[in-house]
């Protein structure tokens, strides 16, 4: 057995994943072969592995410098693409950068090059201008999400960024959607296409709920009720909108997140964070969530507003029944409203009444350290069930930081919780504990 094969065995042990699904195997193999390599494929459906495999397995840990440079058009997915690659142990240094974080905190990260380096447009840009890492040994270029990244408010920053890249032997473009032009500037030839879109979600349900009023926020009430408690999204257009949702929601004790560009970095992240690890069912979002972000398999979407592109549609349904597990997509629709031509005849869907869904149970904990204090989750699960006197059911998700982390813990257990561990030593570390 080679080398290569052995080491992707170990990863996808770490992963908790027993085999690659076809979409990933076929990419791999285009992607190890071709120059020039297209992946098109559903949300879901494990994209970013399947390029960060390959592209891993031909990085050369003689070069010291940057190999390798992944674009993406939002700084969550930039996040999350860290994310993976760390949870990959492949050894190999991955550092993200995208604006609304410090220039400082960048500069300090790569003064050691990592060999991956994940980012949006602007501050990838923002960095070859300024010199801050050496471009001279980047060979590979990857653009996720590519129809969002290559759209005309990115072109500039796009152009700029492949004409600094003089020795690329290797280009990776993936999307969600088909038929997106790619402008000259990529240079792309004779790429190679690995396309599953076709393989769409077939476990989707798309139905439609009927407003008597125009204001449709009674029924979206009405609704929730009607699906229980379940992990799903509403979809709205503008932040107005939301804000005005959120707040008939938080008047009905329906507690939820938010999730829209114009939030703080800090407090996007950590709306997702409470979304993934329980402490809210519900998330309220623009189509920037509807994209490869990380969060958790949802039973349901709601189209509170409808999108003005049938692209947009698609990417929102694209974020229930992932991976051919079941999901439904709701449209909610004012009795008078016309329908657009990319919605065909969704099932009318009857409310049945039932209560407003209960509270989560868990509620979110930060803890003051994280990697760089060599803290584990394992540390943190000690001392929360230890000192904090804790069991493991009322212990739940763990998502360790580089300097902090966020625990969920039953509502019930976490005044205690905090009274017995906030204060005290973890590794070499005094860590604070509160509530998030």
């Amino acid at each position: 057995m080679s080398k290569s094969i052995k080491n992707q065995q170990k990863i996808l042990e770490k992963l908790g994943i027993q085999e690659l699904n076809p979409m990933q195997q076929e990419a791999q193999h285009v992607i190890h072969v071709h120059p020039e390599t297209i992946v098109l494929s559903p949300t879901g459906t494990g994209k970013t592995l399947a390029f960060l495999l390959p592209v891993i397995a031909n990085l050369d840990p003689k070069i010291s410098e940057v190999q390798a440079v992944i674009i993406v058009p939002s700084r969550e997915l930039a996040i999350q693409i860290e994310q993976v690659a760390r949870e990959m142990g492949s050894g190999y240094k991955i550092s993200a950068v995208y604006g609304g974080r410090a220039f400082a905190k960048d500069r300090e990260d790569l003064k050691h090059s990592p060999a991956l380096l994940v980012g949006t447009p602007g501050r990838i840009a923002d960095h070859l201008r300024r010199g801050t890492f050496n471009e001279s040994e980047i060979k590979t270029l990857i653009l996720d999400e590519f129809d969002k990244s290559l759209e005309i408010g990115f072109e500039e920053e796009m152009s700029e960024i492949i004409a600094a890249l003089p020795v690329l032997e290797k280009k990776i473009l993936t999307s969600a959607t088909q038929g997106v032009e790619i402008p000259a500037f990529v240079g792309i030839e004779k790429a190679v296409e690995v396309n599953y879109l076709d393989e769409a979600i077939t476990a989707l349900d798309v139905k439609a709920v009927i407003s008597p009023k125009k204001d449709k926020l009674e029924t979206l009430v009405a609704t929730l009720s009607h699906i229980g408690n379940q992990p799903g999204i509403i979809f709205c257009n503008y932040k107005d909108t939301i804000q005005r949702v959120s707040d008939y929601l938080s008047s009905h004790k329906i507690s939820h997140g938010c999730f829209y560009g114009g939030m703080e970095q800090k407090d996007r992240e950590r709306a997702l964070i409470k979304f993934r690890n329980g402490t809210h069912q519900l998330i309220i979002a623009t189509d920037l969530a509807a994209r490869g972000i990380d969060i958790p398999e949802l039973k349901f979407i709601i189209h509170y507003q409808l999108p003005i592109h049938p692209e947009e549609f698609t990417h929102r349904n694209g974020r229930t029944a992932r991976m051919h597990k079941k999901g439904t997509a709701y449209v909610l629709q004012w009795e008078d409203d016309v329908l657009p031509s990319f919605i065909e005849n969704p099932t009318i869907e009857p409310l049945k009444e039932a209560p407003i869904p209960d509270p989560s149970p868990w509620e979110t904990i930060f803890v003051s350290g994280g990697r760089k204090d060599k803290i584990s989750k394992g540390d943190i699960a000690g001392l929360f069930c230890k000192q904090g006197k804790l069991n493991n059911d009322q212990l739940g998700i763990i998502e360790l930081k580089k300097d902090c982390a966020f625990v969920a813990v039953k509502a019930a257990k976490v005044n205690q919780l905090i009274q017995f561990v906030d204060n005290t030593k973890l590794k070499k570390k005094k860590v604070r504990v509160r509530i998030l």
